[in-house]
């Protein structure tokens, strides 16, 4: 991941002293740059969202390149992700194929013994990045989003009974089975939005308003991708 530049170091600084309000203007007022990190309490990172009508036309999964090899060491993004969360290492064996080993799927609080019973979920799905504005990025942004390794936000493995529910839905028609973790997937969900420069619909706005209300008003640290 790139150093954050020192504008970005005096923003976290800042958003750590002040109040949330005062720090929401900081962040504001910094004009930010793709590289740069940014620090600030996860009501505030809401609110920061802009706020847009989102619209599905034109899109395509296929419009988002995956799963890709960046570092061509011959395993996917997907196998890259599944090794990095297993909770007892599975045995590579050719083609980087993976047996035994076991994860955990936080969205329905499950222990899985096997990678054939997981999906790699993209946090914010392909769709609702399209929705978001990714229709307006080029092929190339879609597929570093699509493969994105460098925030162990972005991507995660989940059973694929859960992922299959949530589909591609937002926070405000789905939230994970597993109540404990409701607060967490919130909270990531709007850290990639910002990442990402998405943003957010008024019926997503209020869902995650109304659910943080019982959730830490965390900071959440952010190296902004685009």
């Amino acid at each position: 991941m790139r150093t954050a530049r020192s504008a970005a170091a005096v923003l976290s600084v800042l958003t750590a002293l002040l109040s949330p309000a005062a720090a929401h203007a900081a962040a504001a007022d910094h004009h930010a740059a793709p590289g740069d990190s940014v620090t600030l309490p996860v009501r505030d990172a809401l609110a920061a969202l802009p706020l847009q009508t989102e619209n599905r036309t034109g899109y395509e999964r296929t419009k988002f390149k995956h799963w890709t090899d960046a570092d061509r060491d011959g395993c996917n993004t997907r196998m890259e992700v599944l090794k990095a969360e297993a909770v007892t290492a599975p045995v590579q064996g050719p083609n980087w194929v993976l047996t035994g080993g076991s994860w955990y799927s936080p969205y329905d609080d499950r222990y899985l013994d096997s990678a054939s019973k997981l999906d790699v979920d993209h946090l914010v799905p392909l769709a609702e990045a399209w929705d978001s504005g990714a229709s307006q990025w080029t092929a190339k942004e879609r597929e570093l989003y699509a493969n994105d390794l460098d925030n162990a936000r972005d991507l995660i493995a989940v059973s694929a009974a859960s992922n299959r529910s949530k589909s591609d839905k937002d926070p405000g028609e789905w939230l994970p089975p597993y109540v404990g973790y409701r607060c967490q997937y919130d909270t990531d969900w709007i850290a990639d939005k910002t990442r990402w420069s998405l943003s957010i619909d008024a019926t997503e706005r209020d869902a995650l308003t109304q659910q943080l209300t019982g959730c830490p008003d965390r900071p959440i640290n952010v190296t902004l991708a685009r």
